[in-house]
């Protein structure tokens, strides 16, 4: 599937003409004569056949760029490297460009969640994923890298909240409302709110930011419409489909991002974030996600995958000594000192070492924005 060119703008980095990730910019590269050098991302040419013909293209890199044979032989003998698209995929490994919600739930109107990219996508990736053909397991690599460096070119300066908590929150509960509201609190506070990109805790964050844009009363709305679809099981499609006629009534939310994995097959990505970056590898994706929540961490309940955050992003600030250790803030001291007693460890860990005044424990979701605010400000947080 090709990329949706929505995404060019928010993803390419100011003045950089190396990287081309759509036919309009290889429009204006090639007309400005500067396509040698070039890495071509996934980029459909095979109506770009006069244009490769007469250009320049030494040094040039095409990854997956369909073209007219004519213009492929020529490109190959012109110096340039041409890795063409690989047939049979149901994913496009040299995409240049994140995935929109629309990439991954295309058919779902019709067909049902099984007919879509995402679905084929995880049925791929489970008959591959331990048959030891290097082929696939490069593939894989490949498509990673490129989610990867995409995320770095749309995030590329932002300030990035991560939210973080289970997966088995349900559409309908007071918790998933208040982890939209908080969404929603970090988006107009100018974040860029930051997510696993599945179901539960993950879609109300991203659902908060998406209602940014709106007024209060939209939010409202699209709690109590979703609510009618509260789990994604045992359906995934009702559930995506409730999402999708959120969106109808409002379109056009605000953006946010959601990192998701095929590793976890079970956990469909949400339709909220605007940006998808889907991985194959769970560590990988686990890394990129904390590692890029530059501006601190939101932990709300949740069980063995939200500990694993939480120690995953203590370890680097347990060891910074050159900069700022990213701030860390749990909600719900009931969840985090006597059901799961995260919070006592990480204080024993924080004793006496920079991350001590960035990390701060409250009581309820409504708190967290201003303890955040007041770790970024360097005052210690409410323990």
């Amino acid at each position: 599937m090709q990329p949706s060119s929505e995404h060019a703008s928010a993803t390419r980095r100011p003045g950089d003409d190396r990287e081309i990730e759509t036919l309009v910019e290889f429009d204006e590269v090639c007309g400005r004569g500067a396509l040698a050098g070039s890495r071509v991302q996934a980029v459909d040419l095979t109506e770009r056949t006069s244009a490769l013909l007469a250009a320049d293209v030494t040094g040039a890199v095409f990854l997956g760029c369909p073209m007219d044979e004519e213009a492929a032989a020529k490109v190959r003998a012109s110096g340039a490297l041409v890795f063409p698209p690989v047939p049979g995929l149901p994913f496009n490994p040299y995409r240049g460009l994140l995935y929109s919600p629309d990439d991954l739930f295309a058919g779902l109107a019709d067909g049902g969640y099984e007919a879509t990219p995402d679905a084929h996508a995880y049925e791929w990736f489970q008959r591959t994923k331990a048959d030891g053909d290097v082929l696939s397991s490069m593939l894989r690599a490949i498509h990673d890298d490129s989610i990867s460096d995409a995320l770095d070119e749309l995030l590329d300066g932002a300030r990035v909240v991560g939210v973080m908590g289970g997966h088995t929150m349900k559409r309908g509960t007071d918790a998933y409302a208040g982890a939209a509201r908080l969404g929603r609190s970090l988006a107009r506070a100018g974040f860029t709110v930051a997510t696993g990109g599945g179901p539960g805790a993950m879609e109300a964050a991203n659902l908060g930011a998406y209602a940014a844009v709106f007024d209060d009363a939209m939010l409202d709305e699209a709690l109590e419409l979703l609510s009618g679809a509260p789990s994604f099981t045992p359906s995934v499609t009702e559930w995506a489909r409730a999402a999708y006629a959120v969106r109808e009534l409002r379109p056009s939310g605000g953006m946010s991002v959601g990192i998701p994995t095929w590793f976890y097959g079970h956990e469909p990505p949400n339709a909220f974030a605007s940006h998808l970056g889907k991985y194959f590898a769970n560590a990988t994706r686990e890394d990129g996600l904390l590692a890029r929540s530059n501006a601190g961490v939101v932990f709300l309940p949740g069980a063995a995958g939200t500990v694993q955050e939480v120690f995953d992003n203590a370890t680097p600030n347990y060891y910074e000594s050159r900069g700022e250790p990213t701030p860390m803030v749990l909600v719900d001291r009931a969840h985090w000192t006597d059901h799961l007693p995260v919070w006592p460890l990480l204080r024993s860990l924080a004793r006496e070492r920079p991350m001590e005044s960035r990390i701060a424990l409250v009581d309820t979701v409504e708190e967290a924005p201003d303890a955040l605010a007041a770790l970024l400000a360097g005052h210690a947080g409410p323990a």
